[in-house]
């Protein structure tokens, strides 16, 4: 168990990739916490492993996150891994977008980051190791059509750990990185299959392969392959990765 007794936190860790990268970090020892705005939810993902913990916390909310942050450690020991996770996604014409809609975007995908990662940073001794892991999105290197917050917000978080690593490169043994995965098979995903099946008149594998062949293998990605890239990125093995961006879309963005 090569995390035993290290204290792990996972924002938006009660459902899809968060939940089963918390699982993960679980099975190999250590106690996550898991954050997310509805408490039923992480109840019910911690129900599933005893060394996962339920914490209510909205990431665009600096109390909450600042003192639920303070308040996990306090109970399991600083955050050494910290996974920032939690984000949502939008989507219309640019022209069309609401200021309200883009604040909104930035304040849990970027400001939220930024909160979660200086909260779990206090935690931590200047001597102990830590890994501080986003995760971002193929729209962190690319853009999306239709999807202008989302885009403008996964590159702002990939220009915050590229700045957070140097800031920290000599001063304390903290790695910062990104993993950008492509279109993943969850539960969101499946959401929006019967929205696509009514508007292009297909079916739900037709349906799954039009939002499939935005990635480059023209296939959705497993939530076990983000998973095990993210358990790499946490890993002593990864000790010399910094910086960087990890993607995830079966080929060259």
């Amino acid at each position: 168990m090569e995390h035993l007794g290290k204290h792990a936190l996972v924002t938006g860790g009660g459902s899809g990739i968060g939940r089963d990268i918390a699982i993960a970090l679980a099975d190999a020892g250590a106690n996550v916490t898991i954050t997310g705005r509805r408490l039923d939810v992480l109840q019910a993902a911690a129900a599933d492993h005893p060394r996962l913990h339920p914490l209510q916390m909205d990431v665009g909310d600096e109390s909450a996150v600042r003192d639920g942050i303070a308040a996990a450690a306090a109970d399991r020991g600083p955050v050494q891994i910290c996974i920032a996770n939690a984000g949502i996604a939008e989507g219309g014409a640019f022209a069309k977008i609401s200021l309200a809609t883009w604040r909104r975007t930035m304040t849990t995908n970027l400001d939220g980051v930024f909160l979660t990662f200086q909260a779990a940073l206090e935690s931590l001794p200047d001597d102990m190791t830590g890994r501080m892991i986003v995760v971002s999105s193929i729209a962190g290197v690319r853009g999306l059509k239709n999807a202008v917050p989302y885009t403008v917000s996964k590159h702002a978080v990939i220009g915050l750990i590229r700045g957070l690593s140097e800031e920290y490169l000599h001063k304390r043994p903290v790695t910062f990185n990104a993993l950008c995965p492509g279109y993943v098979d969850t539960d969101i995903v499946q959401s929006q299959l019967p929205g696509l099946m009514r508007k292009f008149d297909v079916d739900k594998a037709g349906a799954a392969a039009l939002v499939a062949r935005a990635n480059r293998s023209k296939q959705l990605l497993d939530v076990a392959e983000t998973t095990a890239a993210m358990m790499w990125l946490c890993s002593d093995g990864a000790r010399s990765v910094n910086g960087q961006t990890i993607e995830i879309s079966g080929g060259q963005v």
